[in-house]
């Protein structure tokens, strides 16, 4: 039988200017007393997380901050974050304020302060043992500092195993933050590479969940069964489409000028929608191709990103196989492929079938100074059998792809993806 249900969770959420200032007042809500803050060290420099704290402390909540996670984080990264917080524990509430890596710290020491075990017992399998907590988590309050992870509002914590130089997660609703806080004040300090990656980690959210397998293509499930990503659906498509239309309008504007209020609070708006989309629906083929892609650089260093290593930021690396991967989608639902282009760009030509999308955002990787495909990252053609290796890794996003993916596939779009223009 073929499945009719689909499902639809979100945080709560308060979007707006000073949205950030009143954190306090959300956090007594839940009787939170103590509060563990999380934010990394660039963010930690533009003083955000020191006036939100400042603020929860006025507010008589008493406030320890953890400003070491780690831009894309890691399983060391984030076992010396929950290593931390078990010491200085135990907190009523956590706060993260940060981009996706902030975000994704907070509930890895949200999950694993709150139930037995350790980091790899919960990663996602095969990479680890996929357990689901058995405890409930604290409240988990996520305040974006940069717009395009959607982690605030998704149940997936993304990290690099080391050793394994592959890409995986940690993906349970009881990851979701209660309450995503986007305040679009709090993304003007971005840099414009930033701005560019992260936007495009909104773009491919908002096209791989509209891009998804249809929820009811999937085979029947029993209610133990569900799981986050069901597939696209009604809901998820309608966040989708409004994403790409707010893009279409801000994303270039915003990465040139990035003191543009319009543009900014547009891009978080954006990059909300998409994460109450694709945290439903779901994300495919970039997306897994991303995690190795990041997993194994060698030398690439990215300007405003931290200099001490290297690093394929995570937007960077799903947009980097994402025109091939759209070409190689196109066959299974020309109609929504054509529909997003056009929402991309009004008035692209779209009488090149396949073509047509993939040209869209090339044309848009370029304009805002994304890398010109792999090559220019450090990978070539010796590199495409392990990074195929790793993206097979990712059969949780596989699953959602609209149409069956092979390995042979994964290296047809590998390939393709060295240079772009």
């Amino acid at each position: 039988m073929s499945e009719t249900v689909f499902t639809y969770a979100a945080p709560a959420l308060k979007f707006g200017t000073g949205a950030s200032d009143e954190i306090g007042h959300d956090l007594r809500s839940y009787g939170a007393q103590r509060v563990l803050l999380v934010t990394d060290p660039g963010v930690a420099a533009t003083g955000h997380p020191a006036r939100i704290a400042e603020q929860l402390a006025a507010r008589g909540l008493e406030v320890t901050t953890y400003d070491r996670a780690r831009v894309e984080p890691t399983d060391t990264s984030l076992v010396e974050a929950i290593e931390f917080a078990r010491d200085a524990g135990p907190f009523d509430a956590v706060v993260a304020v940060g981009g996706g890596s902030a975000i994704d710290t907070a509930k890895a020491v949200n999950l694993l302060t709150t139930n037995p075990g350790e980091l790899m017992d919960y990663v996602n399998a095969p990479v680890g043992k996929a357990l689901a907590p058995t405890e409930p988590l604290l409240p988990l309050v996520a305040v974006p500092t940069t717009t395009g992870t959607g982690s605030e509002s998704t149940t997936i914590c993304v990290l690099d195993v080391l050793a394994l130089h592959v890409k995986t997660g940690i993906s349970h609703p009881a990851l979701r933050p209660r309450l995503a806080v986007v305040d679009p004040a709090l993304t003007m300090t971005q840099p414009a590479m930033v701005t560019a990656a992260s936007g495009m980690d909104i773009l491919c959210h908002a096209l791989e969940s509209y891009t998804a397998r249809w929820y009811a293509d999937f085979d029947a499930k029993q209610p133990e069964q569900r799981v986050p990503y069901c597939g696209a659906n009604p809901v998820a498509d309608m966040w989708s489409e409004k994403a790409l239309s707010l893009l279409a309008g801000a994303f270039r504007t915003a990465v040139r000028d990035g003191s543009d209020t319009v543009s900014r609070e547009q891009m978080a708006l954006a990059a909300t929608f998409a994460g109450l989309g694709f945290g439903n629906a779901g994300v495919h083929i970039p997306h897994a191709n991303a995690y190795p892609i990041a997993g194994r650089v060698r030398d690439f260093r990215p300007e405003g990103y931290p200099a001490d290593e290297p690093i394929v930021p995570h937007g960077m690396a799903v947009s980097l196989t994402a025109p091939e991967a759209f070409r190689f989608t196109f066959a299974a639902d020309p109609g929504r492929h054509l529909r997003a282009a056009s929402l991309l760009e009004p008035d692209a030509d779209l009488g090149a079938g396949p073509d047509v999308l993939p040209g869209v955002l090339t044309r848009l990787m370029r304009d805002i100074g994304i890398p010109n495909g792999l090559a220019e990252v450090g990978y070539g053609d010796g590199d495409v059998e392990p990074l195929v290796d790793g993206a097979l890794k990712q059969q949780r996003l596989l699953a959602t792809a609209p149409r069956e993916v092979t390995g042979e596939d994964l290296a047809s779009v590998f390939r393709g993806s060295m240079e772009h223009w």
